[in-house]
């Protein structure tokens, strides 16, 4: 039997985490070796004003410099790029892309974009890695890293503070690995080392290539009428726009005209975000309304108006009752502002 030819490695590592994420990465980067013949690329979702000390912290913690990438940086084996704040991360034949495009999945950078952009590129010599974190960014990228040839490495749930990212990955892709983050730098350490295929998985209608270009901001983009998916009934929660369909497998995601794009779970924490925001104002306006009721039936007290007096009493009475439900909905409500997952600033 003859076995398939190889001529690479698996080169480019790219890790993507949330919450909780900067202890595991901590704890990967440590076990990593000094000669490590890869590079790696890290998205991890912060605040977008707050500085980054993640370079730092990860460059004390193991052997390998870490830093924030920059764009059009020419890229370097046994290096690892941070993706700076309020950035996405993409990579192109040899170079890194930083750019300021629409955010996915509530978050700029996200990880997503980053996967989607390396998977498109470089194919079999990919190892996507998922950690920590809330929400579902990631699944749709380690999909497209998966379809394209790449290993597939999921932080075993169990061993996650925050297992809902990794739980994600597991339900949409057939991971390659599933393990605690204490595993996973020999595991990486050991997939290096590994020869990768030549020839390129070949996808059927992958979008990767035009939604890379959404996110770079790319004039062709922008100058072609035709969008990925098909138009769904939902509305960009960030621009009003038309929803376009996507579906990776078993995970369907939605992008907008302009670039904003959603998994199921964003999406949902979108909605709640919209839905609190409009209980607030919806709330201060009958607080408003209230007072202004008490004022009016003051003063058609004064004037001696009893009709007009009961009006604006009833209407007070009516509006107080309003106040209170929507005040019950908003202390009840776990679900409204639940779906949150950052880091803090470091």
């Amino acid at each position: 039997m003859t076995s398939r030819p190889h001529t690479s490695h698996h080169d480019i590592i790219v890790i993507g985490a949330s919450a909780g994420g900067v202890e595991a990465l901590t704890t990967i980067v440590q076990g990593l070796p000094a000669d490590l013949a890869a590079s790696l690329f890290v998205v991890l979702h912060i605040p977008p004003d707050a500085p980054s000390l993640l370079p730092a912290i990860l460059s004390r913690a193991g052997p390998l410099p870490c830093l924030h990438a920059t764009n059009n940086e020419e890229i370097r084996q046994g290096v690892i790029y941070i993706a700076p704040p309020d950035h996405h991360m993409l990579l192109e034949h040899g170079r890194i892309h930083v750019v300021r495009g629409p955010r996915e999945n509530r978050s700029r950078p996200a990880i997503d974009p980053l996967f989607r952009s390396v998977a498109q590129t470089y194919g079999p010599r990919v190892i996507g890695v998922i950690l920590t974190g809330n929400l579902d960014d990631g699944t749709a990228g380690l999909f497209a890293v998966k379809r394209a040839g790449g290993i597939a490495v999921v932080h075993d749930p169990a061993d996650a503070l925050y297992p809902s990212m990794p739980t994600s990955a597991l339900e949409y892709v057939q991971a390659d690995h599933c393990v605690p983050v204490g595993d996973i730098a020999a595991l990486l350490t050991q997939l290096v080392a590994a020869p990768a295929p030549s020839k390129r998985a070949l996808a059927t209608g992958d979008p990767s290539q035009q939604e890379i270009q959404s996110v770079a901001m790319d004039t062709a983009d922008a100058l072609n009428p035709d969008r990925p998916g098909t138009p769904s009934v939902f509305s960009c929660p960030e621009c009003g726009g038309v929803l376009f369909e996507l579906q990776d497998g078993a995970l369907t995601r939605y992008r907008c005209r302009v670039g904003h794009a959603f998994s199921p779970e964003s999406m949902l924490a979108e909605q709640d975000h919209a839905l609190e925001t409009a209980l607030w104002v919806a709330l201060k306006t009958l607080e408003e309304r209230a007072a202004l009721a008490t004022t009016l039936a003051a003063r058609a007290s004064e004037r001696g108006s009893v009709q007009s007096q009961r009006r604006f009493e009833e209407m007070l009475k009516e509006t107080q009752a309003q106040v209170l439900s929507i005040r019950r909905v908003l202390l009840d409500s776990h679900g409204i502002m639940g779906h949150e997952g950052q880091e803090p600033p470091l």
